[in-house]
């Protein structure tokens, strides 16, 4: 494997193979970085025309609320658990999709098509996810929400993620879950 960063490294042999071993080493480095993130990437560089990453986040991690734009995105859960949030251009959550492990009995996989802003309120130690999207890699591809803190506002972000789990709970407990 090549490092990119802290955060990145791409799988270099063109048959990749992720087993435990990668999945152990990803959870293992992801606390070494401020941002709680770390990936394997599968594909061989940001200009690949589908990219297939490995993802290891904690339930501290903050994903900023985004979208792309003409991306699809898929989400398949390896190990942990997640609500993926779903909002309105408002900021107003409309949806909350709960995934996790296959051996929890729940949904494992969703794909999306459509270009909402969405983030990912962690519920589990590890989250660890198989995402694949459409490449080339350009920043300008996704907009993060307006309403949203960016990432280096540790406090806002606390704030945010802390009305966040809130939200989500009112969310589910009246029955509006996916």
């Amino acid at each position: 494997m090549r490092k990119v960063s802290d955060e990145v490294f791409y799988l270099e042999d063109r048959a990749a193979l992720v087993g435990r071993q990668e999945v152990e080493f990803l959870k293992g480095k992801v606390g070494a970085n401020g941002r709680r993130r770390i990936r394997f990437c599968a594909h061989q560089s940001p200009e690949d025309p589908v990219h297939e990453m490995f993802v290891t986040l904690t339930k501290e991690s903050y994903i900023r609320p985004h979208k792309h734009l003409s991306k699809s995105e898929s989400f398949h859960i390896i190990e942990g658990s997640v609500d993926l949030v779903i909002f309105d251009e408002a900021g107003d959550v409309v949806k909350v999709i709960p995934l996790a492990d296959r051996p929890s009995g729940g949904s494992f996989y969703f794909r999306f098509t459509e270009s909402s802003y969405h983030t990912l309120h962690i519920t589990s130690d590890f989250l660890v996810f198989h995402e694949t999207t459409s490449g080339p890699f350009k920043p300008s591809d996704t907009l993060f929400a307006p309403w949203s803190p960016e990432e280096p506002d540790r406090p806002a972000v606390g704030r945010f993620m802390n009305a966040l789990a809130g939200r989500v709970e009112r969310f589910v407990s009246l029955g509006r879950k996916s």
